[in-house]
């Protein structure tokens, strides 16, 4: 559609102000009809960041303001009516019955008086928003499957994109963005801005197999881009889904979980969390798409870190509690990247001590839903020699399958497992003695290149204790006894970057004790480098060998098709 195909419109076309017919509740307007909704005015306004919206009895007048943002140019006319143009093509294929058309609003009778494009909408009922549906406490789960079917099947029909380079544009929106935000440190502190774009930047960092695997899955495809509560209309004849983002094809493309967190992330700010779970989950039912729930906390932490943005906006024109609300949005984007952090945590101590009793606690109903996998020296240990996990391999310390170099391919193994599940954003927990800092050192290296979160822990309990439960013991993967408990306790090196943890208690106390360092391990201290994942892998990744984003106009109503 050109700016030829838009005729200078005769304002004597539009449906008059007359007699409001009576319309049965819930029901819809029809296109062009006089009718305002049941309950609603005849006419009314509503104002965004880049828009106004007139609405007229059955009909909604769109029209773009002349603002300039960073991440949009409205500020010339053709600049506006290209931005409708676009907004039509592409919401019309989303609800076709909702976008009628493009027309123009101009004074009447004033020679030489340029036309304001606008867009032409069926005008929706407010009531039935699903916004309004779930602060209303209304079960809206028959329309969040409604919503995500039509999302699933407009992801399908769209084809894939294998250009699109997921890591490196995700960590250019989040860049964008944070300094996007710099205008606005009177609203949302510097210091929260600064850390939260630090931690989606870790994930990120590490995270390069995942997203590259995502892209040539064919994950990668053009969306909504603003899926939003507000913009959703639950009609008897199902969801109608509006407002398709139009003005940059980036923020629109992506990966299509991105896609669904945006109205995840809006109807958990609602009030509704598991309903926004609930959403989720159907979307991957009916896409038949599989993803790990620490992406899903990072895309809605991106799409809440977007309102956050977009408040900020609205309340620089003066729209009133849109400071709070940008806060609030900063919260929950900083809630679920912490949720979503990916974490390396190292449970030793000495045989007998609990640990592995620990690790397994730790990884056991995470309150925060974090998932993590847990990884055994004592298993792996066997498993490299053929053995069954359970087999007994008792040998005097430092002999049989616990000399130094079935040691030292035991760490490395432990470390090549810990890399591949923390390049996938899978949080891992390795249970071994870590009673030497050659491992302990070589673990670190790890975490950093894989941009994980550290916490090395010790387990303590004393010698008696330690004595006792190994004397104790039924079916174990562990073959220690007291002398090798023994031999240990004289050779194991001070570990002075360990928390201490006392494994007397219950398991569950210790096991809150550890979760407790967890989640206090600090933020970045700045927006992390970017490390390619060549260079990570060489210097990094052990391997098994080495373990090394005025009114007051008559409007015309003739319609663009």
């Amino acid at each position: 559609m050109s700016g030829a195909d838009v005729p200078v419109v005769s304002p004597g076309s539009a449906p008059g102000p007359g007699p409001v017919p009576s319309a049965e509740p819930g029901a819809v307007p029809a296109a062009g009809s006089a009718a305002a909704p049941p309950g609603e005015p005849y006419a009314d306004v509503a104002e965004t960041h880049t828009s106004v919206v007139v609405f007229v009895g059955g009909l909604a007048y769109k029209v773009k303001k002349p603002v300039v943002f960073p991440f949009v140019d409205l500020g010339t006319r053709s600049a506006r009516f290209e931005n409708c143009r676009r907004e039509l093509e592409l919401n019309r294929e989303i609800a076709p019955d909702v976008y009628l058309g493009l027309s123009e609003l101009r004074p009447m009778f004033l020679p030489g008086a340029v036309g304001e494009p606008i867009l032409v909408m069926r005008r929706m009922p407010h009531q039935r928003r699903l916004s309004r549906l779930l602060a209303g406490g209304e079960d809206a789960r028959p329309w969040l499957r409604d919503v995500a079917a039509q999302v699933a099947d407009l992801h399908r029909r769209r084809p894939p994109i294998f250009d699109y380079r997921l890591a490196a544009t995700m960590r250019a929106l989040w860049r964008e963005g944070r300094d996007q935000l710099h205008p606005f440190r009177d609203i949302l502190s510097p210091t929260a801005v600064a850390e939260v774009a630090a931690l989606a930047l870790e994930y990120l960092a590490g995270r390069e197999d995942l997203l590259e695997a995502r892209e040539r899955d064919g994950r990668v495809r053009a969306g909504h881009g603003d899926l939003l509560a507000d913009d959703i209309f639950c009609l008897p004849d199902g969801a109608r889904i509006l407002d398709c983002l139009e003005f940059d094809d980036r923020l629109r493309v992506g990966d299509v979980l991105a896609d669904v967190a945006f109205l995840a992330m809006d109807v958990e700010a609602l009030g509704a969390p598991q309903a926004a779970a609930w959403f989720l989950d159907r979307y991957r039912e009916l896409a038949g798409a599989e993803h790990l729930p620490g992406l899903e906390h990072h895309y809605i932490a991106y799409r809440a870190f977007v309102r956050a943005k977009a408040e900020c906006l609205r309340h620089a024109q003066g729209g009133p509690g849109a400071a709070a609300r940008a806060g609030d949005f900063l919260q929950l984007c900083r809630r679920h990247l912490d949720a979503g952090r990916v974490h390396l945590v190292l449970v030793g101590g000495l045989p007998g001590t609990g640990k592995t009793t620990l690790a397994r606690a730790l990884a056991t109903d995470d309150p925060d839903g974090r998932q993590w996998t847990v990884l055994s020296s004592d298993v792996v240990r066997k498993e490299l020699a053929g053995e069954d996990p359970y087999a007994r391999c008792a040998a005097p310390y430092g002999e049989g399958i616990y000399t130094p170099s079935h040691t030292a391919a035991t760490y490395a193994e432990l470390l090549h497992r810990a890399r591949a599940a923390l390049a996938q954003g899978t949080s891992v927990v390795i249970d071994a003695s870590w009673s030497d800092e050659r491992h302990r050192r070589a673990a670190r290296v790890l975490a950093r290149a894989q941009s994980a979160a550290l916490t090395e822990v010790r387990c303590e309990a004393p010698a008696a204790e330690c004595a006792r439960r190994l004397g104790a013991r039924g079916r174990t993967t562990s073959d220690a006894d007291a002398s090798v408990l023994a031999a240990m306790t004289a050779r194991a090196e001070p570990w002075p970057t360990a928390h201490r943890v006392s494994t007397l208690t219950d398991p569950g106390t210790a096991a809150r004790s550890v979760r407790l360092q967890v989640r206090d391990v600090p933020p970045p201290p700045h927006s992390p480098p970017h490390v390619p994942r060549h260079a990570r892998s060489a210097a990094a990744a052990p391997s098994r060998a080495d373990g090394a984003e005025a009114l007051g106009v008559e409007v015309g109503a003739q319609l663009v098709p």
